[in-house]
């Protein structure tokens, strides 16, 4: 019930979103549905049939991978301040989640049931003509478990994947207190911070023991009291240890002491938070690289088997699956070196803008990015498989390539206004600093032209690899 009072209550945006999302859920459905007439229709060729299905996978995936990208933007479902109160803490907002897109997901496979049977004039008595009547299995009777479970196949797995992605995530553990870690020569301690530069050289920065004979009973006292202070405040990676004989071991990466025995303040030491800057989006760039020559690789194999009078083989479309995983695995390495490429070479204001944005916005478009690179350059190669010389695109296989292609370009638009969503704070600030309007709309045309430049030659050399064997 709260589900449907939330999509019911959206902006028209979300609902847009969500009309997108059951629109490829119907293309996905009808799909299904179509190769289920197949193979209704030709029982002595299971094979065919099962190829069919097999290639309904890759507009199944781009459904989901759009119902993903559409939930991580809805603004009805993210975490605020003062829901746990009322019983909608994370998990609830993604069972919501979850939920609302199973919805979407069933209001598009409701739809191509009906246009299935409407095609086949179940609904009206007067069954569609051309090229598809193949497919529709036109005076058979359709098994209604088949029927449900290849409609209820999209609407399952996006929530499910939904569901996956926004699951909860537990803080990461922190670091004991009583696990030294080792740095520079000589330099040992108990603290889970690292040191910076220069902090072996400061005043009372090495491991110094202030017994209570060198010292007087005030400063003994002190000592004391600032331990016991920050022990009761839970810190225990910054306390003191005490070593053997009443030894006070005290270190720079530390919490700072209060003062030292003559009064003098120590000089505290600006250690940067670890997990405050985000980690660099280029350790899948390597495995993207690996996946991608994978791919290639498999399709070159493959392309003795893939004739113009068939169907694409089950190895062709396994490289080209392969071929779009290499390339979403390595979409945000690629956009955060892009990022880096336009800072080099004595960057101006511009140029700095538009390369710290790529940089930080690598992980989020990114892989968007690198999942329309794939289905251009499979367009590519669809394109040299069905040449003038060979069969027609047909129209089943114009929906599967309407429904990728739709669903990979609604995908990446939904993840860069995400991402113009997240950056309002740092562009209103920019404003308020002075930067006028029209340098941040060039900084914006600087990025993408950035992009462009790197991931057109890249679409271009891929699908000619892909193609290659496949135009033999």
């Amino acid at each position: 019930m709260l589900a449907l009072r939330l999509t019911r209550a959206a902006r028209l945006a979300v609902q847009l979103r969500r009309l997108l999302v059951a629109v490829a859920s119907a293309g996905t459905g009808f799909l299904l549905l179509c190769a289920l007439g197949h193979a209704l229709t030709h029982p002595e060729a299971p094979g065919a049939s099962a190829l069919r299905l097999a290639w309904c996978i890759a507009p199944l995936a781009a459904t989901v991978y759009l119902a993903v990208a559409v939930a991580r933007t809805d603004p009805g479902t993210r975490p605020r301040p003062g829901l746990s109160a009322i019983g909608l803490g994370p998990g609830r907002l993604m069972a919501v989640s979850a939920t609302t897109t199973a919805l979407s997901a069933a209001l598009g496979s409701v739809a191509a049931l009906l246009v299935f049977l409407q095609l086949r004039g179940d609904l009206t008595g007067a069954p569609a003509d051309g090229a598809v009547t193949e497919a529709l299995a036109l005076g058979q009777r359709l098994p209604a478990p088949a029927v449900v479970t290849l409609l209820t196949l999209v609407p399952a797995a996006a929530s499910a994947t939904v569901a996956l992605n926004l699951r909860p995530r537990a803080p990461r553990p922190a670091a004991s207190a009583g696990s030294r870690r080792y740095g520079r020569f000589g330099a040992y301690g108990w603290g889970a911070a690292r040191e910076t530069f220069g902090t072996y050289g400061r005043y009372g920065a090495r491991l110094a023991p202030a017994s209570s004979a060198s010292a007087s009973a005030s400063a003994s006292a002190s000592a004391s009291a600032s331990a016991s202070a920050q022990l009761a405040d839970g810190r225990a990676a910054g306390a003191a240890p005490v070593g053997g004989g009443g030894t006070l071991l005290t270190q720079a990466s530390d919490t700072p002491p209060p003062a030292t025995a003559d009064g003098t303040p120590a000089t505290p030491d600006a250690v940067p938070d670890p997990t405050a800057a985000p980690r660099p989006h280029t350790t899948t760039l390597p495995w993207g690289i690996a996946v991608l020559t994978a791919g290639l690789a498999v399709e070159t194999y493959a392309g003795d088997t893939a004739t113009p009078s068939t169907t694409p083989s089950a190895a062709v479309l396994a490289g080209w699956a392969l071929t779009a995983l290499g390339l979403a695995l390595a979409g945000p390495g690629l956009t955060h070196l892009c990022g880096r490429l336009l800072q080099a070479v004595r960057p101006g204001a511009l140029r700095l803008l538009a390369g710290r944005v790529l940089m930080e916005e690598s992980h989020r478009i990114g892989r968007p990015l690198g999942v329309v690179c794939s289905v251009a350059s499979a367009a590519y190669a669809a394109a040299a498989l069905y040449d003038a010389d060979g069969p027609d695109f047909g129209p089943l296989s114009t929906l599967g390539a309407l429904v990728v292609a739709g669903c990979a370009v609604a995908t990446l638009l939904t993840a860069a206004v995400e991402a113009k969503h997240d950056r309002t704070d740092t562009t209103d600030a920019l404003l308020r600093l002075g930067a006028p309007p029209a340098t941040l709309r060039a900084a914006a045309t600087v990025r993408a032209g950035a992009l462009l430049a790197l991931f057109g030659p890249l679409t271009l050399i891929v699908a000619q690899l892909a193609s290659l064997p496949l135009a033999r």
